[in-house]
């Protein structure tokens, strides 16, 4: 099986003959998809491939899996459920942030509001906070960790 075991920027700086490869097919990923380190992936084309990198890391977009054959699969982030919370006033964002964070739930946060993985025990509490509870379709790009780079396993396991 044709093997992908690097991931490459796909807005880098470009060799000076202006040559840049261009990718060949798309895999579009959701969050829980996003991070790995090997695993059989197949994109919207039908071509499949074994990704099979040194260490797990996210793959996001904006990058794409180089293959040994030297063609590029770029990457796209899938939409998904999701889950917005809206606090009453904006002065509580920092409150409602903390109790999502509290309970160790990924969540991205944007000036006004939060957005999660759609959960009612979590909805239940946000509401009870004061915020209101939306749901929609979209990329999940929860914050990272203050450990690590995106994903918060830059430990050793």
């Amino acid at each position: 099986m044709l093997r992908g075991f690097e991931l490459v920027r796909l807005d880098a700086p470009q060799p000076a003959d202006g040559d840049a490869p261009q990718p060949v097919d798309v895999v579009e990923l959701s969050y829980e998809e996003r991070f790995k380190r090997r695993v059989v992936l197949t994109a919207r084309g039908g071509l499949s491939f074994l990704l099979d990198l040194p260490k797990a890391q996210e793959l996001r977009a904006g990058w794409a899996v180089l293959l040994e054959d030297g063609r590029q699969v770029e990457i796209l982030e899938a939409d998904e459920p999701l889950m917005v919370a809206v606090p009453r006033q904006a002065r509580d964002l920092a409150t409602v942030a903390w109790h999502v964070g509290n309970r160790h739930m990924n969540c991205e946060i944007l000036a006004d509001r939060l957005v999660l993985q759609p959960n009612p025990v979590l909805a239940q509490m946000l509401e009870a906070l004061g915020c209101s509870i939306s749901y929609t379709q979209g990329p999940f790009r929860p914050l990272g960790g203050a450990f690590g780079h995106g994903r918060t396993h830059s430990h050793e396991h």
